[in-house]
């Protein structure tokens, strides 16, 4: 798993030394920044893995920026180094009770440096898989709840998210991304939980302002997400928000096209379209492969991003592997 290791040194020797130190370590993406007030800011809109940071800096010391940075909910766990003198005892303590993780002493011993930093990456490697274990805990379980008042899912949810970790590997997100979107496709759905039963449970299709309450689960369902500190509830988020917006900007709930939209709602926006063609419901048979197939090449470049579609029938062995061994009972129409 990379880490990410943000170095904020105002002397610029140090930042290299302390730079080839970390990038001797592997599996490490090094952030560099001289003034403490951009690190400061990067790090409003970031969550790095450690902190390295010098405490003699000239316009915020260390223990300033160590206070700025505690006060930021998805830095308060983050493990952080404070490099001093081994003379500054008052300082030491001080850092201490502001948040400081260790320190290391200049001049800086590399072996001692490696062994400090690389024991503190490990401690943050613990807390993110004990995080990611929770947060994979509550999305099975909201994911069931939402199921359980949504009679047509079936196996949809499953499949869905098999096919979403496809066309993920299949556009070169790296395996634990594709894990995530495994865990988080489950949720784009979330929101039907807070739409009346007349709605959701209405036998045949819907009339049009049934339909502008449908569509309310998209919003709905990223307002259940919203501001997690977790990767695997912040990527549900966008799943949820923005797995019905299309390509072209005619989708909703905001009109999002192109790039604009996060790649995991354009990725999941092709499993979940083609699941739902393939499977039978209450109003509809489901749709024969071909036809599926041949919707998804003609709406390339409107309701689908180009590439996801392509990405879908590169990997078309791998996604009819799922189909067949994940396909309802066709006997069963509602699934």
């Amino acid at each position: 798993m990379d880490m990410t290791v943000l170095i904020v040194d105002d002397n610029e020797t140090n930042l290299m030394v302390l730079e080839h130190m970390v990038r001797r370590i592997g599996g490490c993406r090094v952030t560099s920044m001289s003034e403490p007030e951009t690190a400061l800011h990067w790090s409003r809109f970031h969550e790095p893995d450690l902190i390295l940071t010098d405490y003699m800096m000239p316009s915020m010391d260390g223990i300033a920026l160590v206070q700025e940075l505690r006060a930021l909910p998805h830095i308060a766990d983050v493990p952080i180094i404070m490099v001093t003198t081994n003379d500054m005892k008052a300082v030491r303590q001080s850092a201490l009770e502001n948040g400081v993780t260790d320190f290391l002493a200049k001049p800086l011993d590399p072996a001692e440096t490696r062994a400090r930093i690389q024991n503190l990456l490990r401690l943050r490697e613990a807390q993110r898989r004990l995080k990611e274990s929770a947060a994979q805990d509550l999305i099975m379980r909201l994911s069931r709840m939402a199921e359980s008042r949504d009679p047509e899912t079936g196996l949809h949810l499953e499949r869905m998210a098999q096919y979403s970790r496809i066309l993920a590997g299949q556009l070169g997100m790296d395996e634990h991304e594709q894990e995530l979107l495994l865990l988080a496709a489950p949720m784009h759905d979330i929101g039907k939980v807070a739409i009346p039963d007349n709605v959701l449970l209405k036998p045949g299709r819907l009339d049009d302002d049934e339909l502008v309450v449908m569509k309310t689960h998209a919003a709905r369902g990223a307002e259940f997400l919203y501001g997690s500190a977790s990767p695997l509830l912040d990527m549900a988020y966008h799943i949820a928000m923005t797995h019905h917006e299309k390509f072209d900007g005619s989708g909703y709930p905001h009109g999002l096209a192109g790039e604009a939209i996060p790649l995991v709602g354009r990725i999941v926006a092709v499993a979940d379209v083609f699941d739902a063609l393939t499977s039978a419901r209450p109003y509809k048979a489901a749709w024969p492969l071909e036809d599926a197939q041949a919707f998804l090449r003609e709406q390339s470049g409107k309701h689908f991003d180009p590439q996801v579609v392509d990405a879908f029938f590169a990997a078309q062995g791998e996604i009819m592997a799922v189909y067949e061994r994940l396909h309802d009972d066709p006997n069963n129409a509602a699934g």
